[in-house]
């Protein structure tokens, strides 16, 4: 039987088909490219180890043929990024709330495993450092566009748990701290892939809001080893689970980080949040995860530290680019 993965055709699902393909098991990817690409899948999809069915985790239909054939099911499939949360905030909760639900339903009928990607973004606006599954989240006010993601992504979360609950359907429910890699876009807003290109084309790097906050970035490779050694771990059943890595930077460092490591003379430009975003954005300062949880799960460790990550996003960058 072969392995669902929805949003398999974006940035952290080709990756992780990628690494199942490696591992021998076939791979069906269920997504309607609205961020994810055929690139992203290139050289991979044969209609024998890997099918990609270009449709909506909305169809319930189409969702439900794809569950029944399945030993397992990754669901990735969800709006990303803050610049289209904040200019498609319709398609954000809808795609996110209402996929996730047409998804466990076929779970739950055919009773298949089934793992959640969620976010750090659910933690809000919290400021006990570093953030652990059981802490208290904080959500912002339902006017600020900024919040939708998250709260939809919590009742991803609350969701999956009831199933769990109720019918003991085997789910596991991952929080990925900002991950990043080899093919990832900074067109909805992903930082690092943003300032690599910048730096490369000449442009000036642009920190938004003052540049003191602060973020943890895991390598892609780390996360999808994660996912991976899921598929086989009863114990993570009905929890939820961080995964990323501890590691502390100021977006301002990051950038001067950035500006070292590609040799460019780009300036930095700080731009105001308003300015970015529009009037009212909200942004979290910190945003550390407490990793303890995975470590006695999974024995889990990120392998590789910034310096590994960028290096890998600015050689992607310049073969991109043709440099």
């Amino acid at each position: 039987m072969s392995i669902l993965v929805t949003g398999g055709a974006g940035f952290v699902g080709s990756h992780l088909c990628r690494a199942l393909l490696a591992r021998g098991q076939q791979v069906v990817v269920l997504d309607d490219l609205s961020t994810g690409t055929r690139r992203n899948l290139e050289g991979l999809e044969d209609g024998k180890n890997l099918q990609l069915i270009v449709g909506s985790v909305n169809d319930q239909e189409l969702v439900d043929k794809c569950v029944k054939n399945a030993e397992y099911v990754y669901h990735l499939a969800s709006a990303v990024g803050v610049r289209l949360i904040i200019d498609q905030p319709v398609h954000t909760i809808e795609s996110i709330v209402g996929g996730t639900q047409v998804v466990l339903q076929a779970c739950a009928r055919y009773w298949k495993p089934f793992l959640l990607t969620s976010t750090s973004e659910v933690y809000g606006k919290g400021s006990k450092i570093p953030f652990g599954e059981e802490d208290d989240t904080v959500m912002g006010p339902t006017c600020t566009r900024r919040w939708s993601y998250a709260c939809a992504k919590a009742l991803d979360e609350f969701l999956a748990l009831a199933y769990w609950v109720e019918s003991r359907l085997p789910v596991t429910i991952v929080r990925l701290f900002n991950t990043v890699g080899p093919h990832q876009t900074g067109q909805y807003g992903m930082v690092i892939p943003t300032l690599v290109e910048q730096a490369l084309r000449g442009k000036p790097i642009t920190v938004f809001g003052d540049g003191t906050q602060s973020r943890c970035f895991t390598h892609v490779a780390d996360i999808v080893g994660a996912l991976i050694k899921l598929q086989n771990t009863p114990e993570s059943r009905g929890q939820v689970i961080n995964l990323g890595n501890d590691q502390e930077i100021t977006i301002m460092e990051l950038a001067k980080r950035i500006q070292e490591l590609t040799g460019t003379s780009s300036p930095i430009q700080v731009i105001p949040y308003d300015e970015a975003y529009g009037p009212g954005f909200e942004d979290m300062h910190r945003r550390v995860p407490d990793l303890s949880k995975a470590a006695a799960i999974l024995g889990y460790r990120p392998q590789r530290g910034l310096d590994q990550i960028l290096n890998d996003v600015i050689a992607d960058k310049r073969q991109a680019l043709g440099m």
